[in-house]
């Protein structure tokens, strides 16, 4: 695997590590990427090498709860909470903004940082996840996304959940990865990464926590409103890349929640055809392409 910078961030009183490149001094400015779910940020290693190549600093911590050190005492894992922790890191780097760039969960704290924190942002771009608080609506819409989604549910059981995580060698991650991303062989090293942070204490719950406080069906059918779900105008420019054969997202969500409306700044919808659900993998080249782009002059 390629060498990267290591760094300590601290927010909210937290520790959390990072991979990062690029020149810490000299950089077109910072670009910040934000892994989901079951994932680390080594699965973002090309576009790390090409950003920094592009002549950004780019940094991929590891998000809240992934290690003992980042596992906050009164389990916070709401998205709101998640968005500060990316505001302390940017202050912690001494950045006044940013672009960030989410995939999955972290694609998630994209779209709540943006509309919560947009004045910290140059530009969004979130991957594989549709607009969170236009999901119920487009639910009902695509009724065969609750099938897609059956984990949201069962994540939801205490004890048991946890326990199917963790049996016959970290099994259900791998069925994820496969159903998510039917084009994609994860690789020895990258299996190995992942599976030695779900080993650590308390990982296990805290990225189930993810679902539990954010994902409920109440939230995801619309009957339950949390702060993050409540705001849909993100007012910075934003690029939402899916791909066409995900296992996790149906595409037609994709249709139903991008509204021009929500994005004052402008919205660019870009599917890639024969692509799974994780793209900065399955098209690495392309993902580092429209990222370049959509960053645009400093």
């Amino acid at each position: 695997m390629p060498e990267f910078d290591t760094l300590r961030l601290e927010a909210n009183g937290l520790t959390f590590s990072a991979l990062a490149a690029g020149d810490a001094r000299e950089h077109r400015g910072l670009v910040m990427l934000l892994h989901g779910f079951p994932d680390t940020p080594h699965t973002f290693r090309n576009q790390l090498h090409a950003l920094a190549d592009a002549g950004y600093r780019a940094v991929a911590p590891m998000m809240r709860g992934y290690e003992p050190e980042s596992q906050p005492a009164d389990r916070d894992y709401s998205l709101s909470a998640l968005a500060t922790d990316v505001n302390g890191w940017l202050d912690q780097l001494d950045a006044a903004t940013a672009d960030l760039v989410g995939h999955d969960w972290g694609a998630a704290v994209a779209f709540v940082a943006g509309a919560q924190h947009p004045e910290r942002f140059r530009t969004i771009t979130a991957m594989a996840i549709p607009p969170l608080t236009r999901v119920p609506a487009a639910i009902a819409r695509v009724p065969r996304q609750l099938l897609r989604s059956w984990y949201w549910v069962w994540f939801q059981v205490p004890s048991v959940s946890d326990w199917s995580i963790t049996v016959r060698e970290r099994w259900l991650l791998q069925r994820l990865w496969r159903t998510w991303s039917p084009g994609l062989t994860l690789g020895d090293a990258d299996w190995e990464t992942i599976r030695a942070s779900f080993d650590q204490p308390g990982v296990v719950s805290a990225a189930l926590a993810y679902y539990r406080q954010n994902a409920t069906p109440p939230i995801m059918l619309g009957i339950r409103k949390t702060p993050a779900m409540s705001t849909s105008i993100i007012p910075v420019p934003t690029l939402i890349i899916n791909g066409s054969s995900d296992g996790c997202i149906d595409r037609r969500m994709f249709e139903h929640t991008i509204h021009d409306a929500d994005f004052p700044a402008g919205v660019v919808h870009v599917e890639l055809p024969d692509t799974g659900h994780f793209l900065q993998l399955e098209q690495q080249d392309k993902i580092t392409q429209l990222l370049i782009n959509h960053l645009g002059p400093q």
